[in-house]
């Protein structure tokens, strides 16, 4: 049985127009430009309405289901639409986890600037420094690494140019760090390290090698120790190498190549292709502690907090920091976080920059551009509200460009 429903924290909520169904008003809110490039406005309330019409869009596009939490300021919205399981037709619940691919950079990286803080590794230190002939060139620092701006080349471009036989290729497959960074360097650089950005996987595979290099431990242990366990976030996990999610979760579903082809249940895997660049598991109550937390600076120091929060610009809405995106919205606030894409789960997980509203958002489909840039469009309602999210027709609605994982290739 297929369901929908809306609760927030305070009082259950009426489900009003649709996205579209008004024009716009204008808004022109109070902003103050901050030096790290961003700006702070005002946020209107959060908009159900246009949330709501964003998740059931992305059903009809093809994602089994979709759902939005929203935590403002201990206000919680809860939105969802459709199935976590097509086989039993279970309603998806925002207390799901499920697998957040690329927002796992954001922890490696929380890990790393952790160990700065500690004396154990300098930014601007060649990773060599460290890892002893990892890498083909000197020059490519940690802080390269950590902003995809070392010229590394992804190599899941060619692990994933076709979806499912790749990921059918390596579903069940264990890699070591070291097998993923010599299928990069089987192919050129990008560019020379430090003069662009581009996104790369390989960059936070080192990451990890960085961070089990200088603790001594694993990965697991370290984001547990350091992450997980101080923030209570008692449903994430990095599970890697079992091939199951633990508890209730929500089963992903991968859209074939071919047109019309049926989905394929991505569920299970090892995501060894991934590692610290993809592998966590979680849920949206603790990606939103996760991200608040980081923005009030309960993770680290302030000074590795502005170093996190140094943007190099991808596009006109878009920058990138140390494992750290900023999108830039319509109605000029500036929101922190990242992306995640894993077969079968396309993952929006941000936060304001004082960390009192975050929305996560999952739509548990991938390798479908359509649902892609159908989710981005819900940070506008979870961060703008009504007015801004009701001129947002299709045709001028923020797009992705690229997945998180196969970034250089072209998805229908």
């Amino acid at each position: 049985m297929v369901s929908a429903t809306a609760v927030t924290g305070t009082a259950l909520g009426a489900v009003v127009a649709s996205l579209l169904a008004a024009p716009a008003q204008a808004v022109t809110p109070a902003d103050t430009h901050r030096a790290d490039g961003g700006r702070t406005v005002a946020a209107a309330a959060p908009d159900e309405a246009g949330l709501r019409a964003i998740l059931r869009t992305a059903r009809a596009q093809g994602a089994p289901g979709a759902m939005a939490r929203i935590d403002d300021g201990g206000t919680v919205h809860r939105l969802v639409e459709g199935v976590d399981d097509r086989a039993t037709g279970r309603t998806i619940s925002t207390n799901d986890r499920f697998r957040v691919g690329s927002v796992t950079k954001t922890f490696s990286a929380v890990v790393l600037l952790q160990l700065v803080d500690e004396g154990a590794l300098k930014l601007d230190k060649p990773v060599n420094t460290y890892l002893p002939g990892l890498l083909p060139d000197d020059r490519i620092t940690v802080r390269h690494v950590l902003s995809h701006r070392s010229g590394l080349y992804d190599y899941t471009n060619d692990m994933f140019a076709r979806s499912v036989s790749g990921f059918e290729a390596v579903r069940n497959k264990v890699f070591t760090y070291r097998d993923l960074v010599r299928l990069s360097l089987a192919k050129p650089r990008t560019n020379a390290p430090g003069a662009a950005y581009s996104y790369s996987n390989t960059n936070f595979v080192v990451a990890g090698m960085l961070i089990e290099k200088l603790t001594g431990h694993t990965v697991a242990t370290e984001y547990q120790k350091r992450i997980f366990t101080p923030l209570n976030l008692a449903d994430t996990f990095y599970v890697h190498p079992s091939a199951a999610i633990p508890g209730r979760h929500a089963q992903g579903y991968l859209t074939s190549d071919t047109a019309g082809a049926g989905l394929v249940n991505s569920t299970k895997q090892t995501a060894s292709w991934a590692q610290s660049a993809g592998a966590i598991i979680s849920t949206p109550h603790d990606l939103d502690v996760f991200f608040s937390a980081l923005l009030r600076g309960k993770l680290m120091s302030a000074d590795r907090l502005t170093q996190m929060t140094k943007w190099t610009r991808v596009n006109s809405t878009t920058s990138y920091g140390l494992g750290l995106r900023r999108r830039d919205l319509s109605c000029g606030i500036s929101v922190y976080g990242h992306t995640g894409t894993v077969q079968g789960y396309y993952t929006y997980a941000f936060t304001t920059k004082d960390g009192k509203r975050s929305l996560t958002a999952l739509a548990n489909t991938s390798n479908n551009t359509t649902v892609l840039n159908t989710m981005y469009r819900a940070l506008e309602p979870a961060f703008c509200g009504r007015s801004v999210t009701r001129a947002l027709v299709p045709d001028a609605a923020p797009r992705e460009r690229h997945e998180d994982i196969a970034p250089s290739v072209t998805r229908r």
